[in-house]
Parts: C-alpha cells; structure tokens; sequence
C-alpha cells in the first residue's frame, strides 16, 4: 500500500507510477495513459477536502496563537499572512491528498477497482 500512497501522493498512477491520475488540477483520468487502468470508479468525493481543511487548522491555528504571543503584530498583518499562507497550504494539499485517496481506494480495492483481475 505505501508505494501506492506515494504514487498517488505524487499524483502518479498508482499501478504503474509513471502515467498522470489528474488530468487538470482536481480532476482525475478516467483510465491511465500508460498501464491503462482505469480511475473511472474512484470515490474520492469530499474526503480530500475534508483532510485539507484538518490539516491545514491543526498547523495554522496554533501556528497563529504563537505568532500573536510571541510578536504580536497588527491583526491586519497578522490576517494577512494567515490568509495567503492557509489558501497556498491548501491549494497544495488538496490535489494531492485527492491522488492519495484515490491510491488508497485502488490498493484497497476499494469501490470496484480490482473487480478485472487488477
């Protein structure tokens, strides 16, 4: 499962790890260009979301609490900075939290994916 997560975490195939998963920023293939199998089934829905925004809260909230304590800046600055750091973490994570999920659906065999003899 750990090569496949890495895989999907490089938002690679996860059977072959050299065809693409996504074809734009969020949306994944239906089938690999390179192996050929197929992503069609795949039930990512909101789960990657709802890791994105876990992980970004669990760093950025306590990360801004110990800015303000320790700096105390002005809240617009402080606003500031949260604000472009939080979106670029997210607009990071997302896509590849996405390739993970899907990695971990397809080595699971989650959701009809090896139902072909995979």
């Amino acid at each position: 499962m750990k090569p496949a997560l890495r895989r999907g975490w490089r938002r690679r195939c996860p059977n072959c790890g050299s065809g693409p998963l996504m074809k734009g920023f969020l949306k994944v293939r239906d089938h690999c260009p390179v192996c050929r199998e197929t992503f069609s089934h795949h039930r990512a829905d909101d789960g990657p979301a709802y890791l994105t925004i876990l992980i970004v809260g669990h760093l950025s909230a306590p990360l801004m609490g110990s800015v303000w304590m320790a700096w105390q800046p002005e809240p617009l600055v402080l606003f500031t900075v949260f604000a472009i750091g939080t979106v670029a973490l997210s607009l990071y994570l997302l896509p590849r939290l996405k390739g993970a999920m899907v990695a971990f659906q397809w080595a699971r065999y989650m959701h009809g994916f090896g139902a072909g003899g995979a």
